[in-house]
């Protein structure tokens, strides 16, 4: 019989912090002779049988269990070991292996949500659901998280939104969760590596600085949370104010300002100039965008080097784009199309027939240029600071009606 994890992990936070080699053997469910085997043989360096283990020793052990149970072997392992690459297993030991989970119809009876409802809950997200109803794979964390949810329904919180909005979450703390861990081994783990830091001495200093900056994430997610929310409220009251009540007659359907923006031929420019270069290039183009976009407006996406802006002010988004073009002169160009009419929203982006005819006309366009759709220019078409060429009727990608364009610039 093994030792339970957490039990172990709590006699190891009891004490310094050691475990005995059968107490290892016992957590990572590998015989005592093979975990000998691997420190004699230096799998895991630093280690002997006879002595406790560190920390960082048993995260080591862990990662080998499983790499052998994905079929690489030994020497492969312990050349990796070597290099410092197995350093990061130490990050498992910030977060304990929960002692006790419940199956879906426990959650259900505890948070009073049907199993099948919080199975699309957990599909949101983006976590993997139980394969079935009593399998015991829910955890504390996971109960009080249901719980939330619980208490948002019963204020009265609509549950196809509720749906979105933990889509929205899951995608972005996903991406948040990915970019720490890989950021952290772009320029913390491989700079360590590049020293040639000893594997167990590599692995301990990146635990106290993990375990340092760990507590300061979710504060400083809190504030930006709690900044753009406000933002994004005062917007939406502005919004609600100036748009025409034919606007709001179909629920999950806002009429806004699409613009669409590029580089004319990117492709080229990371031929000619290779991968790094062209990426460092579309780095300084989006935070061009991001940095001058107005208050109405929002980056919805990055694709490779395009961005889609979404905003409510249509002569605010036509000014910027015009604005931008003679603040960005750099080459590759940037070109920018713009449409406006009503998308369908959805989980945080925008989606439908007016996103896609916006999509077609910045492909319309050559390096330098704003080409705006007859919708966009009916509103603006009154401002003596732009200048307007019809271009005429443009047959536009996967339309059957062509679509009447303008290119516009500033004037003076």
């Amino acid at each position: 019989m093994g030792v339970d994890a957490e039990s172990t992990r709590g006699r190891r936070s009891a004490g310094d912090g050691r475990l005995t080699p059968r107490e290892v053997a016992d957590e990572i469910g590998v015989a005592p002779q093979t975990l000998r085997r691997w420190a004699r043989d230096g799998v895991i360096p630093g280690v002997s049988d006879g002595e406790s283990w560190p920390p960082a020793a048993v995260a080591h052990a862990r990662m080998v269990a499983r790499l052998r149970a994905r079929g690489h072997s030994l020497e492969r392992i312990k050349q990796a070991s070597r290099e410092g690459r197995l350093a990061f297993g130490f990050i498992e030991d910030l977060f304990p292996t929960p002692r006790r989970r419940r199956s879906l119809k426990e959650a259900a009876e505890e948070t009073g949500l049907e199993p099948e409802l919080i199975g699309r809950l957990w599909g949101s997200i983006g976590l993997p659901r139980p394969e079935t109803d009593d399998d015991r794979e829910l955890t504390d964390e996971d109960i009080e998280a249901l719980r939330h949810v619980a208490a948002a329904l019963e204020a009265g919180f609509p549950l196809t939104a509720l749906l979105q909005l933990t889509r929205v979450y899951g995608h972005a703390v996903s991406q948040m969760a990915d970019a720490e861990v890989r950021l952290f081994h772009l320029y913390v783990h491989e700079p360590l590596m590049r020293e040639g830091v000893p594997g167990l001495e590599m692995a301990e200093e990146m635990e106290h600085l993990a375990r340092d900056l760990l507590p300061q994430s979710s504060p400083l997610m809190d504030f930006i949370h709690r900044r753009f929310l406000r933002h994004f409220l005062e917007q939406d009251v502005i919004g609600h104010m100036e748009m025409d009540l034919e606007d709001v007659s179909e629920l999950g359907r806002v009429r806004v300002v699409i613009a669409f923006c590029d580089l004319a031929g990117y492709t080229r420019f990371t031929e000619e100039e290779g991968e790094e270069e062209a990426l460092s290039y579309v780095e300084r183009f989006i935070d061009s965008v991001i940095h001058t976009l107005p208050d109405d407006a929002r980056v919805v996406k990055t694709i490779g080097d395009e961005v889609m802006i979404v905003g409510h002010d249509v002569q605010a988004l036509v000014d910027w784009a015009v604005g931008f073009q003679r603040l960005f002169s750099d080459r590759p160009a940037a070109r920018i199309g713009m449409h406006y009419g009503a998308t369908i929203y959805r989980d945080g982006d925008y989606f439908g027939r007016e996103i896609n005819v916006a999509a077609r006309v910045v492909a319309r366009a050559r390096g330098g240029e704003v080409l705006i759709t007859d919708a966009v220019h009916e509103l603006v078409k009154g401002q003596e600071h732009l200048g307007f060429e019809d271009i005429g009727d443009v047959k536009l990608k996967g339309f059957d009606e062509p679509r009447r364009l303008s290119r516009v610039v500033q004037v003076g």
